[in-house]
């Protein structure tokens, strides 16, 4: 059952959103252990006003628990969801700086995962075309996305989803293909 999430659900978000976010995730935690950024998202999660919010969260959850999730939000609003986020970084980091993967004019998918031990079983899908349906609902016309250059697999998946590739960014040191899906 794909729903909203609620902010107790943290403790099962955030090992999800440490994974979406790979090398990412290190770089929040100052760590090459991924695993250090669970706390770090935890908080994010549970609070209701920045980007890796559970208010802009819609979880699968079944009789095993909280398996995948998908957080995302209205690409114009990347600034005012980030900058508790970046003040947060900036306390160890003052002059942290990422550059805009997202802006006006498309609902922004941030992180998709699903457990390891349920990936293949189509709820990425399910997940990613249940946000597309809440983007549509919510009047937007666009879906974006950021795939890893090196993850073709990734890219093909949203290709197959009915994403197209309208351009290609840099952000916090990897280059992705910035990746579209309109309202038909």
């Amino acid at each position: 059952m794909i729903r909203p999430a609620r902010p107790e659900d943290a403790k099962a978000v955030a090992p999800l959103l440490v994974l979406a976010m790979g090398h990412i995730a290190g770089i929040f935690a100052r760590s090459t252990r991924y695993e250090d950024a669970i706390p770090f998202f935890e908080v994010f999660f549970e609070d209701g006003a920045n980007q890796y919010s559970y208010a802009n969260t819609l979880v699968y959850e079944s009789e095993a628990g909280i398996i995948g999730s998908i957080t995302g939000y209205d690409g114009g609003r990347l600034h005012e969801l980030r900058q508790p986020v970046l003040d947060k970084l900036r306390e160890a980091e003052p002059g942290f700086t990422p550059g805009d993967e997202t802006g006006a004019g498309e609902y922004y998918i941030d992180c998709v995962n699903v457990h390891p031990d349920h990936q293949g079983k189509g709820i990425g899908k399910k997940l990613i075309n249940a946000f597309c349906e809440h983007a549509g609902v919510q009047g937007y016309a666009r879906v974006g996305l950021i795939v890893d250059m090196i993850n073709p697999s990734a890219k093909r998946l949203y290709e197959n989803l009915g994403f197209q590739v309208a351009g290609e960014k840099d952000f916090m040191g990897h280059r992705y293909f910035h990746m579209v899906r309109d309202r038909s």
